[in-house]
């Protein structure tokens, strides 16, 4: 079994650049996490394996980005019971809003936490996981904590002029 809590995967080295936001802040927080690239459409072999494993390897979250058609988290999803978070990664032909809607109209009985489209959704289904992960962890919990109220100091109470 991998020491890995957090899957973070991806269905092309294109999505790396959004993705990496979320590998950023679980290395913030010390939760440990795996990355790969994962295809639905390329390497749907690979994808089924990765599915297929994720529980008996100890996964508790699996944060999955994609762009476009959008099939990785869906997928992953219907192959694991292990919470699937999919994040639209955005894209050029319509700025994302296809990977979300593809991501977020799910049939029911196969369930994906659908986060924002590009870096903001990565970096909130990062904190989203590790939120998960914490809940049978309470080290990770109180650096979660600490983590959120030092965003809270970062905000000032009155605007600057620079």
């Amino acid at each position: 079994m991998s020491d890995a809590k957090i899957g973070i995967i991806m269905g092309s080295q294109s999505d790396w650049p959004t993705m990496k936001h979320a590998a950023d802040i679980l290395d913030e927080l010390g939760v440990a996490h795996e990355v790969k690239i994962v295809s639905a459409h390329r390497t749907p072999d690979r994808m089924y394996d990765y599915a297929r494993a994720a529980k008996d390897k100890g996964l508790k979250a699996i944060i999955a980005g994609a762009g476009g058609a959008a099939h990785l988290p869906g997928m992953t999803a219907a192959l694991t019971t292990v919470p699937v978070l999919g994040v639209p990664v955005q894209s050029k032909a319509l700025s994302g809003q296809d990977s979300l809607l593809s991501i977020v109209q799910m049939p029911a009985g196969i369930p994906v936490g659908t986060l924002a489209i590009g870096d903001a959704g990565a970096k909130n289904a990062a904190l989203l996981a590790a939120a998960i992960v914490a809940n049978e962890d309470a080290d990770l919990a109180e650096r979660l904590e600490t983590w959120r109220a030092a965003r809270t100091a970062d905000v000032k109470e009155i605007p600057s002029d620079g």
